[in-house]
């Protein structure tokens, strides 16, 4: 099969939900991210081959966003694109895919990412007379096996796995940190798409990133879900906007047309869980993965995982006895922002670039799904694999 490699991964800020990026529309965000990935590496739109790009909450997005990409960014007609829902690993989903055709020969280039703009998903009104409900809960955020919030499927987890209230808000607080770190030391900037917000001014970072946190401010917030739970605004991730894309190609023909390849991606893993407990899926996708490649966690530098969470992040990172100074090492999404489809993608371009700067060579990116699934890449920096 053929080698499949990244050569350009790129992502907008992430804006807070009816923030500084409620201007964009998921597809306009979807779209300033492939751009980028295009014009980075000076790629001629008509060399891409096929559009994937992952999107949850599609109310209101119109007729199949992927194709509304690929046609406002410059791409042919004839260029096909498609729009997956796997809920938050959508956009490594749609990595997947395109991984795939690659390796069939279907395609040498193929346009990958992830959309969201939960600003502007829609209410639903389900049946005539019914009150409106919110389509980002609705088809985002409840699961619908338990009929719960996906917030009460982590406090089942916290329970389960004796995660106390304390050892939630340290972690979030961590990943404040980190993420500030990184923004300040410039650790986002080759991935980082500067738009115009809704002020029209440029905006460069991530909005929801909070520094001033402390331990005493976050012991102060009250309980979203269950009173006497432990899950708060303030330990897990937040509604929010942004859009991510990758440029895929085939290890030959990137060579054979001189482009610099960023990362090299390897096998990947899904895998189902008890729905109850979905946030503890990644613990079985990566365990899937390197059962797979025949690879021990200290075989990996970096795991970027999704931090719906800390709820469901601390037991995973535990029990696969991940280190901290390879989990999440620029923050997660607690810090950063969880736009549903997009994050899966956002991940595997945080990886690839952290990867690159910090001189590793193997990455992890997985991330647990609504309705009880876990999914888990594998990249190496430049040619590996």
């Amino acid at each position: 099969m053929n080698k499949v490699v990244i050569v350009s991964a790129q992502r907008t800020p992430v804006g807070k939900f009816r923030g500084r990026l409620s201007n964009y529309s998921a597809v306009e965000l979807g779209t300033a991210a492939l751009k980028s990935a295009i014009n980075k590496i000076q790629l001629d739109p008509k060399d891409i081959e096929n559009v994937i790009f992952g999107n949850v909450v599609q109310a209101g997005t119109g007729q199949n966003a992927a194709r509304q990409i690929a046609v406002n960014a410059g791409l042919p007609y004839e260029t096909p694109g498609m729009t997956v829902n796997e809920v938050c690993g959508s956009g490594l989903k749609s990595i997947i895919l395109g991984k795939q055709l690659i390796q069939l020969g279907e395609a040498n280039v193929v346009a990958v990412g992830g959309i969201e703009s939960m600003t502007n998903t829609p209410d639903l009104i389900l049946k005539k007379g019914d009150a409106p409900v919110k389509s980002f809960m609705h088809d985002g955020l409840t699961d619908v096996f338990h009929n719960m919030a996906m917030g009460l499927t982590a406090e089942a987890i916290a329970t389960k796995y004796e995660v106390t209230r304390e050892e939630q808000d340290t972690f979030a607080l961590n990943s404040h940190l980190k993420s500030d770190k990184a923004t300040k030391a410039g650790k986002f900037n080759e991935e980082i798409v500067p738009l115009e917000d809704v002020n029209g001014e440029t905006i460069t970072s991530d909005e929801l990133i909070r520094p001033e946190s402390t331990i005493e401010d976050l012991a102060t917030l009250k309980t979203i879900f269950k009173e006497d739970g432990t899950v708060t605004a303030g330990n897990a991730s937040a509604l929010s906007d942004g859009g991510s894309a990758l440029i895929l190609m085939s290890e030959s023909y990137a060579k054979e047309h001189g482009y610099t390849i960023l990362a090299t991606v390897g096998q990947h893993a899904e895998i189902g869980c008890d729905p109850l407990y979905m946030g503890y899926a990644p613990f079985y996708a990566v365990e899937s993965l390197l059962n797979k490649t025949g690879k021990t966690i200290q075989d990996i530098d970096l795991v970027e995982m999704t931090e719906a969470f800390s709820a469901q992040s601390i037991p995973v990172k535990k029990n696969l006895n991940i280190p901290d100074e390879k989990f999440n090492i620029y923050g997660g999404a607690i810090a950063l922002g969880h736009p549903l489809g997009s994050t899966g993608s956002r991940l595997v371009t945080t990886l690839a670039h952290a990867l690159k700067q910090e001189d590793k060579q193997t990455g992890i990116a997985t991330a647990c799904i609504g309705g009880g699934l876990g999914i888990a890449l594998m990249i190496e920096k430049g040619v590996g694999l």
